[in-house]
């Protein structure tokens, strides 16, 4: 069994099933040659292949799981006992091909979260990523002085999955498909904060969340919703079971 992700492996997963026909290779991620060259295909929909042998999910496959929510949860418990309820997580993202983190939406990012924090009465717990950058992280950072803040440093264990596990509800830029689908995989509310720019693909997945009642807007203000977390995870796993 060969699982290849990403546009760099799918020349050489290729040439694996060409010379050695009985290996079974699972490509994920759109590929740039068709489908049926591979056993099993597993892509976002917004990236819209069709094929026999292509399964369709809504976001990226993904690293959460109930039990490592749960051992996250342990880890940091401690960490954010003493934020304020509603625990808001923050997953902030940054400039990348498709979007920019200017200084005018980090300072509107920054205001809304103080004021959903005061409105709500809420802790913030937050994580940055590399992409973010520490000039944006001061200027996110300002209009929350006074508040209870708990902003990771980049020093020592990253709490990414003890925000997810612990938060009562999470504002995630818009900016990955892969932290806004590992934030819709806990079934909590799921805030998108809209960074500068996107793509056609963006735009499709970020509908296709909200269609599915999974995410909505942030503009400062809290909202509360349920819903299902898709089973994405899953199916592709029992595709390659069934494979074997």
């Amino acid at each position: 069994l060969v699982i290849a992700t990403g546009r760099a492996t799918v020349a050489p997963a290729a040439a694996i099933k060409r010379c050695n026909p009985a290996t079974i290779v699972v490509q994920i991620q759109k590929p740039t040659i068709a489908p049926s060259r591979f056993d099993l295909v597993i892509a976002p929909a917004h990236d819209r292949l069709d094929g026999a042998n292509v399964i369709s999910t809504l976001g990226a496959l993904h690293r959460v799981t109930p039990r490592r929510l749960e051992d996250a949860a342990e880890t940091f418990r401690e960490r954010f006992a003493a934020l304020p309820r509603p625990l808001i997580g923050v997953l902030i993202g940054g400039a990348n091909r498709q979007y920019r983190l200017t200084a005018t939406t980090t300072a509107r990012l920054g205001s809304q979260l103080a004021a959903a924090a005061k409105s709500s009465g809420g802790g913030l717990a937050m994580t940055p990523s590399r992409r973010t950058g520490a000039d944006n992280l001061r200027v996110i950072s300002a209009p929350l002085d006074g508040l209870t803040t708990d902003i990771w440093d980049g020093e020592g264990d990253n709490p990414y999955f003890g925000i997810l596990a612990l938060a009562d509800t999470l504002i995630v830029t818009s900016d990955s498909v892969n932290m806004v689908t590992e934030a819709c995989a806990t079934g909590k509310p799921v805030h998108i904060f809209d960074l500068d720019g996107g793509s056609a693909k963006f735009r499709r997945f970020h509908a296709a969340l909200r269609e599915h009642g999974m995410t909505r807007p942030f503009t400062g203000t809290l909202e509360s919703w349920s819903y299902t977390p898709p089973d994405d995870m899953a199916r592709a796993a029992a595709a390659v079971r069934k494979l074997l």
